[in-house]
């Protein structure tokens, strides 16, 4: 799978048998962050993803107390990766970088307080009000 910023300068490729984990987040850094109500993540085994050519980043604190680092390109400023400080082992790839209508739902959706009253979510989806690990 390879996804990539709206100008095709950053990339990330994902390995064929990597699985991914997608996390729908209501937090209100996400709805800046991907100028959406929500962001849409899909975390991987860091060692399933590698990023080519140059990009920035940008480090910020999160609701959890932990950094959450944000990769993107320098030219036209879309994110094509994320960093957590809590798990160190995982990549993060926005689903909308992949533009690929099949990709997989997701698996939960967290930081429901921020929620937009008029964002429905699939029946089903676990839902939590603040991040997964309740915190």
């Amino acid at each position: 799978m390879l996804a990539h910023c709206q100008c095709g300068a950053l990339q990330a490729s994902v390995s064929d048998d990597a699985q991914p984990t997608p996390v729908l987040c209501h937090c209100d850094d996400c709805q800046r962050r991907s100028g959406s109500p929500f962001g849409v993540i899909a975390y991987f085994a860091k060692e399933a993803v590698t990023v080519s050519a140059e990009a920035r980043e940008y480090r910020r604190g999160s609701y959890s107390g932990t950094a959450l680092t944000n990769g993107f390109c320098p030219h036209c400023g879309s994110t094509v990766y994320v960093l957590l400080e809590k798990a160190p082992a995982l990549i993060g790839v926005p689903v909308g970088a992949f533009a690929e209508p099949s990709f997989p739902a997701p698996v939960r959706a967290v930081w429901e307080q921020h929620r937009h009253s008029w964002v429905s979510l699939p029946d089903g989806t676990p839902t939590f009000a603040r991040g997964s690990d309740g915190k």
